[in-house]
């Protein structure tokens, strides 16, 4: 009886990818659920302590241990490798989060997807306007069919009121930071590892973040707190930021920040089968066509930085 065939770097990258989408998909509505309880800056901070924390260690610990490279790199970190971390962490981890916890808190579920879907678009008009990261035609057509899937999924559910105008721009701001924050970690990954990189971020970013939120922390009634809260702060911090953001720069390390970024375009549909899961909220004919427009677009777009760079134009990395 033959072996079935082995799993390609390829294909164990994309199951990762596909894991990446379901714990943000899913944070979504555990993050705006939590803050029934907890304020959401406090609820913040709180989860980056743990998540810097629990990411120092395993930094740490792979380091010690020596393993795959993803994990630990022996690369001395320069002066000049400091002061980019030191931006990136006040960047991706300070500022980023800010706006996103503030600006969700402020706007709803749909809005939220919706607008942070626009990451794949912002990160891929840059990597091409750098020079950096060459995309081909099939990449640029996937990220705007999974656009336009996406509209169909969450789209109609948006709305713009006096209340959330705040909160969709905070949003704005922050995918521009996530931007900012994927684009320039990825020099960094050809000498370090991913996990390094995202616990020396995290670190600094949290050092920043929590003095300037301290008036928040403050006021938390601790003891009123749920257990349930509780549980729903440390997934969003072991799974949302420790695991999630660490298979987000593996990808970038091997795919590019363009192509990994196209992987977020699944958070809305993961968060419509959540729902419809959970919550028993009806997909209808719209929902179901645009999250086939979401998939083929993802397809399209892994397909075309699959194929070879003289059939595509496109550089592999």
């Amino acid at each position: 009886m033959s072996q079935p065939p082995a799993l390609s770097p390829a294909s164990h990258l994309d199951a990762f990818l596909l894991l990446m989408a379901i714990i943000w998909g899913t944070n979504y509505a555990i993050v705006k659920s939590a803050f029934r309880e907890i304020d959401p800056q406090a609820f913040n901070a709180l989860r980056l302590v743990l998540a810097s924390a629990v990411m120092g260690l395993a930094s740490r610990a792979a380091g010690r241990l020596r393993l795959h490279e993803d994990f630990h790199t022996s690369a001395r970190v320069t002066r000049d490798d400091w002061l980019r971390l030191i931006v990136l962490g006040l960047v991706g981890h300070c500022v980023y989060q800010y706006l996103f916890v503030g600006g969700l808190a402020r706007t709803s579920v749909a809005n939220g997807a919706l607008i942070i879907s626009l990451t794949p678009v912002v990160i891929t008009f840059v990597s091409a306007a750098r020079g950096k990261e060459p995309v081909g035609f099939l990449h640029w057509a996937g990220t705007l069919l999974s656009l336009a899937g996406i509209y169909l999924v969450v789209g109609r559910g948006a709305h713009v009121s006096g209340t959330s105008v705040r909160g969709d721009l905070m949003l704005m701001a922050a995918v521009g930071c996530w931007a900012f924050y994927t684009i320039g970690a990825r020099p960094l990954m050809t000498r370090h590892s991913p996990v390094g990189v995202t616990a020396l971020t995290m670190i600094l970013g949290t050092i920043v973040y929590v003095p300037a939120v301290s008036s928040h922390l403050a006021r938390l009634p601790w003891r009123e707190i749920s257990p349930a809260a509780w549980l729903k702060l440390i997934y969003s911090s072991i799974f949302a930021l420790c695991v999630a953001y660490t298979i987000w720069y593996a990808a970038v390390r091997r795919i590019g920040s363009a192509r990994t970024a196209v992987y977020s375009n699944l958070l809305p549909i993961i968060a419509m089968v959540t729902a419809y899961v959970w919550l028993h909220e009806p997909i209808g004919r719209t929902k179901l066509m645009g999250a086939a427009a979401v998939l083929c677009g993802v397809a399209l777009t892994r397909s075309a930085s699959a194929r070879p760079a003289g059939v595509t134009g496109v550089r592999q990395s």
